[in-house]
């Protein structure tokens, strides 16, 4: 098997083979030093490295029941949005690495992401796995959207922003500076075609954001639109690591298609074309980090529900959810515990090379 250090160039002369000089270089080495910062934030920006290694740690999981999974699943991958109904609804708001893969991989790099997370105080490992999995079984039993506009009280106090964090929200961007060389055309015009009015100008900025796709990039634009701001993003996408290891013949971005599965209530404004992915941001269309949101993200009854949302992403091939079903019946009881805790510790171990050596 390659070193981290091999596995790490050799992922990034692939993204400059994609990208060519569409690279953000410096979003490049702030990645990097991500990396080396601690397990969490590394397991974040090396998708790519799981694809190549989880077998290695888990041989137990690569004969479990194959669907259209999540793929790159963490704490950080959950937040909000308004579906075509106004409704606020929670969720996965990040599938750019979405591919056909055991369906067990999805639940195990969550509960890894836990444990990495948790701190001196946070909730055991078995807390962690039993909460994911209860949830995600109780998802395939009766997949449904998560709506906060009546239920999940709970849920919606914590995401809801004050009056203060809306204004940060809005400053951040538009704080941002103007790019210093001209937009790619193509980036320019999904943007435009995503405004209210295609007739509105614009300035675009670029962006930086993210953990794993640092060195793709993004740009927004930021305007007044009928006496309001109005902000879009668009960030580049690429074949998902996962396929690029285990089956490069599937180029295909299967990011919209598990998006707008028929479990979810999607985000209409969150649209997929070519390798393009432009989506609304506002403090309703967010994700929740874990930087100052911890001790809400690592609760069991939001790991209950995030398995419960991997659920929902996973039931969209209904003829799919008994063999998971059947799959989940015959393992061991502790298997997610197991298998989360080898990964996080194997994840724990690279990094520490990582920071050591780069």
């Amino acid at each position: 098997m390659a070193t981290i250090l091999q596995s790490t160039k050799a992922y990034e002369a692939w993204m400059r083979k994609q990208l060519g000089d569409d690279l953000v270089e410096a979003d490049l080495a702030k990645k990097y030093r991500k990396m080396k910062s601690d397990g969490f934030v590394f397991l974040r920006a090396t998708y790519w490295r799981w694809a190549e290694t989880i077998f290695d740690i888990c041989p137990d999981l690569a004969d479990a029941p194959k669907l259209l999974a999540i793929g790159d699943t963490h704490l950080e991958n959950f937040g909000t949005w308004r579906d075509e109904e106004g409704r606020l609804v929670w969720g996965v708001n990040d599938f750019d690495d979405a591919a056909t893969m055991p369906y067990a991989l999805d639940l195990v790099r969550l509960a890894a992401s836990a444990i990495l997370a948790r701190g001196d105080d946070g909730p055991t490992p078995r807390v962690i796995a039993d909460a994911i999995l209860g949830g995600y079984r109780r998802g395939m039993q009766k997949p449904s959207a998560i709506i906060l506009e009546r239920d999940y009280k709970w849920l919606r106090n914590d995401v809801i922003l004050s009056n203060a964090e809306r204004k940060a929200f809005w400053d951040k961007f538009r704080d941002l500076p103007l790019a210093t060389k001209p937009v790619p055309a193509l980036y320019l015009d999904a943007l435009r075609r995503s405004l209210p009015d295609p007739t509105l100008p614009f300035v675009p900025k670029p962006r930086t954001a993210g953990t794993g796709s640092l060195g793709r990039p993004r740009f927004i634009v930021d305007l007044e639109w009928r006496g309001g701001p109005v902000l879009r993003e668009v960030k580049a996408l690429a074949q998902s690591a996962w396929s690029l290891w285990h089956d490069p013949s599937d180029t295909a971005i299967h990011t919209g298609v598990i998006a707008a599965g028929p479990t979810r209530s999607p985000d209409p404004r969150y649209h997929v074309t070519g390798n393009l992915l432009v989506r609304r941001l506002s403090p309703n269309s967010r994700k929740i980090e874990v930087a100052g949101d911890a001790q809400i993200l690592l609760s069991p009854d939001m790991l209950d529900l995030m398995g419960f949302e991997i659920a929902n992403c996973h039931a969209g091939d209904v003829a799919r959810i008994p063999p998971v079903l059947a799959d989940l019946d015959k393992r061991p009881a502790d298997w997610l515990r197991t298998s989360a805790k080898a990964a996080a510790a194997a994840i724990g171990a690279e990094q520490a090379e990582f920071a050591r050596r780069w």
